[in-house]
């Protein structure tokens, strides 16, 4: 690896799934304008995902669909045969 391209400043930083609501812990150098207190009476900057482990088909093993835009609606509407 070279040296001296990693970051250094590593804080605690809590990353939010929007899709069923599951939050963890974590260390990461992302920005955040948000906040939240976590568990041990802190506050840490929030991270908001659309998809994480706890959500992904790979992960759980269940085929679900995470529609954050309305892009499934769209496409069928879309693609729907005109009657």
């Amino acid at each position: 690896m070279k040296t001296g391209i990693h970051p250094e400043t590593y804080r605690l930083v809590v990353f939010k799934d929007m899709s069923n609501g599951h939050s963890f812990l974590s260390r990461s150098t992302t920005a955040s304008k948000e906040t939240i207190a976590w568990e041990d009476g802190n506050e840490y900057p929030l991270v908001k995902l659309e998809i994480s482990n706890m959500s992904h088909p790979f992960f759980t093993g269940k085929s679900m669909l995470v529609d954050t835009a309305g892009r499934i609606d769209k496409f069928k509407k879309r693609y729907e045969k005109k009657k």
